[in-house]
């Protein structure tokens, strides 16, 4: 087979004057130093407890008025009986008075309340910080083609990383 040389040269330089494509692939890259950043991070706790409180109340075991009524009443008639003129009125507004007094006591057991002290358990609570030291990844010094490159990674990369490299024409 004969082949022209023209038609040869031909062929080469429209292959030569095709459009480039850009060659992207991977590679290895270095690893200079690699360096574990911490970030402090507080998870407060809630802590609780049991508390034993002491309170004194006031209670009131449902007080009656009957008794003072009918004290004012008896008492009232008694005073009524003992004298005679403005000394009868006198006597009487100061039997009722006491018999008031009396009959309310006879009626209540002489008590207004009674103070009481009741011991009960209240659960008590706070908030304690509660700081730690979280490993949040690491700063990668790595080097590739005698250019050095920093970059944060979520893991330790070990000795080498892969690189992704993009090879394209320049322009002029």
């Amino acid at each position: 087979m004969r082949t022209s040389t023209p038609l040869l040269f031909s062929a080469l330089f429209a292959g030569a004057m095709a459009p480039v494509q850009a060659a992207n692939f991977q590679d290895s890259a270095q690893v200079m130093s690699s360096t574990p950043v911490y970030e402090s991070v507080n998870k407060p706790q809630r802590e609780c407890w049991e508390e034993q409180v002491s309170t004194s109340e006031v209670r009131s075991d449902g007080r009656s008025y009957g008794g003072a009524i009918i004290g004012g009443l008896v008492g009232g008639l008694l005073g009524n009986q003992v004298g005679k003129g403005n000394g009868r009125s006198v006597a009487t507004a100061v039997g009722a008075a006491t018999g008031a007094i009396v009959g309310d006591n006879i009626d209540n057991d002489g008590h207004q309340g009674r103070t009481a002290s009741q011991p009960r358990t209240e659960q008590r609570c706070r908030n304690v910080d509660n700081w730690t030291r979280q490993l949040t990844g690491y700063n990668v010094t790595y080097r590739y083609q005698g250019h050095d490159y920093n970059a944060f990674l979520p893991y330790d990369p070990g000795q080498t990383v892969r690189v992704n490299v993009n090879v394209s024409l320049a322009e002029r």
